[in-house]
């Protein structure tokens, strides 16, 4: 029975075995501690600043990914040399030629050092994480994914666009921290602009009270900005509010449909294009509208 047993330990199989399954232990050991305490710190420190609950979560579940595969990596390499340990292949050896190996690659993938070293810097100063609408190159879309090396992103027509990070310049992030509708409301020129502002503002507080919208709307009160432009056929009246990440665009689209019926009920010109044809150069002349 010893002897069963002191050949199943000295087995170089079952070394490799026991190795691995240490290795998957040891993952999901340090993975929980570092979602628990690291992780977990991060996010209590978010709530003391009172960040959005979005947007810690967004941070998180970047933190988790980058984490993860952190760890795998590492454990993949501690495998290796262990295994090589097992089979009395000298690990000093193997770390110089993999020193070698590692100096070799470097002078042959400076862009790929390059993708990382710009990808750690993104990742430390929190400028997008998972989930983040950014404009990336004229690229605009949602991330899907981010790791040391690269950023993907998906548009809106559902195309996917991976984006090496050392090709990454200016970012723009739509949905960090707190996000902005931004609405043009043209109206006639024949309309009273105070009255008109006054109907505008108090429909986005009506909405902002209501129960179904007020979870997405930091600003209760809107900022009516300025009259924006004379246009070709009417005057455009400029309305911001802050909402909270990534729920811009549904306010927006559920405010414009709620101020076209107030329009129409109050009578209120929304101005369409048309031009005046006048027949003539004489005073009086007749003038057709189309």
């Amino acid at each position: 029975m010893d002897s069963a047993w002191t050949y199943i330990i000295d087995n170089s199989w079952t070394q490799v075995l026991l190795v691995l399954a240490i290795c998957f232990v040891a993952y999901f050991a340090l993975r929980y501690i570092v979602i628990r305490i690291v992780i977990g710190n991060f996010v209590n420190r978010q709530m003391k600043r009172k960040v959005a609950k979005v947007e810690a979560e967004k941070r998180i579940n970047t933190l988790v990914r980058i984490a993860s595969n952190v760890l795998v990596l590492l454990l993949i390499l501690v495998f290796i040399l262990v295994v090589l340990d097992i089979y009395s292949i000298s690990i000093t050896a193997s770390i110089a030629g993999l020193g070698v190996v590692g100096l070799a690659i470097g002078f042959g993938a400076q862009s790929l050092l390059q993708d990382w070293v710009k990808g750690f810097f993104i990742l430390a100063e929190n400028q997008y994480g998972v989930g983040d609408v950014i404009k990336v190159g004229g690229i605009m879309g949602t991330v899907e994914d981010i790791t040391l090396r690269r950023t993907v992103l998906r548009d809106l027509d559902g195309a996917k666009h991976m984006i090496p990070h050392g090709h990454i310049g200016v970012v723009s992030n739509y949905t960090q921290e707190w996000s902005r509708a931004n609405l043009n409301i043209p109206v006639g020129y024949s309309e009273d602009l105070d009255r008109v502002m006054d109907i505008m503002k108090k429909a986005w507080i009506e909405m902002a009270q209501d129960v179904g919208w007020s979870a997405f709307m930091k600003a209760k009160t809107p900022t009516i900005l300025r009259v924006n432009e004379f246009g070709d056929s009417g005057i455009v009246i400029k309305i911001v509010g802050e909402t909270e990440p990534i729920q811009q665009w549904s306010v927006m689209a559920e405010y414009r449909r709620r101020i076209k019926r107030i329009f129409d009920d109050e009578n209120i010109e929304i101005p369409w294009p048309h031009v005046k044809v006048f027949f003539g150069n004489e005073p009086g002349a007749v003038a057709s509208d189309k």
